[in-house]
């Protein structure tokens, strides 16, 4: 087994801040790599090799790795997969973290398939805030999308989520050319109809070994054309709670809002207050690169998980560089071959 080199405790930073001044209150936890739909951009439409349910981290570990994390500063988490819902008795994990000192919020990222019967008991477990995943309001389409998805569920969802009293709530859709551009009129509309956040995301080159993506790609100056298309200027609009990276406007009489978010094009590096668990166990400091540490060796031994994470922010870029890869530019580092689904988002 390796030995991780401990750091004395009175050398020891106090907050997970890095060597660029990000401080970290942000712990994005993946539950499972599966998921019951198979978007094309999130993995292929078969022969994806799932992790055996034993290598998925123990809700008792999960809840370990928390409360060492809550110790150093982390105030936020957000339960994301693969599809986290399709993990049996998530309700039960989320009532274990809410009752962690220094946990103040608890927010899930899901397709949305199975929330509606499940939106209540995650609610009173302790889920403040969702976010749904919707790349198309149209059936055929959202069927082509996801493999076979039924997006009746997910609406059925987000109405379900207004009932129980979710907020804020946030649709997060991936913008790609030729698939879904033409429904951001419709998406706007949904922003001014309902107290709903839509955030458009760019196409991201995640664990893809083509370059395939870039047919997809399409910058979200697309999105403010529309707007101004449809004769809707948008005015600046406060940040929805979560501090995450959109740039966030409200349309003319709107109830939500809209934001963009610009992985690729426009990055949010600077500002990146978050790390990932991934399901297998292993705290990811970027998103974007290979880089990771296996924390399941650890657990039961609270300074070796401590300096775990802080190993992690030792090597933290001071930015993911994905832009490069657009433009077809040498990396700093080696990119993560691992696919959205396995990492968590």
């Amino acid at each position: 087994m390796e030995m991780l080199e401990m750091v004395p405790e009175a050398s020891r930073p106090q907050t997970l801040t890095d060597k660029f001044g990000r401080k970290h209150d942000y712990l994005r936890i993946s539950l499972t790599d599966r998921c019951n739909l198979r978007c094309v951009y999130c993995m292929p439409a078969e022969g994806m090799q799932f992790m055996e349910n034993d290598k998925h981290l123990t809700f008792d570990e999960i809840e370990s790795v928390v409360r060492v994390a809550a110790k150093l500063g982390v105030r936020r988490l957000r339960l994301t997969g693969g599809e986290p819902l399709v993990r049996p008795r998530v309700e039960e994990l989320v009532a274990r973290l809410s009752a962690i000192p220094g946990i103040e919020d608890i927010a899930l990222t899901t397709n949305g398939i199975f929330l509606a019967p499940k939106a209540r008991a995650l609610k009173e477990a302790g889920v403040t805030r969702v976010n749904i995943s919707l790349d198309s309001m149209k059936q055929e389409r959202f069927a082509s999308i996801t493999r076979g998805g039924n997006v009746n569920k997910v609406l059925a969802g987000l109405e379900a989520a207004f009932e129980v009293g979710f907020h804020p709530i946030k649709l997060n859709v991936v913008l790609m050319k030729g698939f879904n551009d033409d429904e951001v009129d419709d998406f706007l509309r949904l922003s001014i109809e309902r107290n709903v956040h839509i955030r458009f995301i760019e196409y991201m080159p995640i664990g893809h070994d083509d370059d395939g993506w870039r047919n997809l790609y399409l910058s979200l100056d697309y999105v403010k054309e529309r707007c101004k298309a449809l004769g809707l200027p948008p005015t600046p609009a406060q940040a929805v709670f979560g501090n995450g990276p959109a740039e966030y406007f409200r349309l003319p009489n709107a109830k939500g809002t809209v934001g963009l978010i610009h992985p690729v094009s426009d990055h949010f590096c600077e500002n990146c207050n978050r790390l990932r668990l991934t399901a297998d166990g292993n705290i990811k400091p970027c998103l974007f690169w290979q880089d990771e540490f296996n924390v399941r060796r650890y657990i039961g031994n609270d300074q070796a998980l401590e300096d775990l994470f802080f190993r992690a922010l030792d090597i933290k870029p001071e930015s993911h560089e994905m832009a490069k890869v657009l433009f077809g530019e040498d990396l700093s580092h080696e990119p993560t071959v691992r696919r959205m689904s396995q990492i968590g988002g």
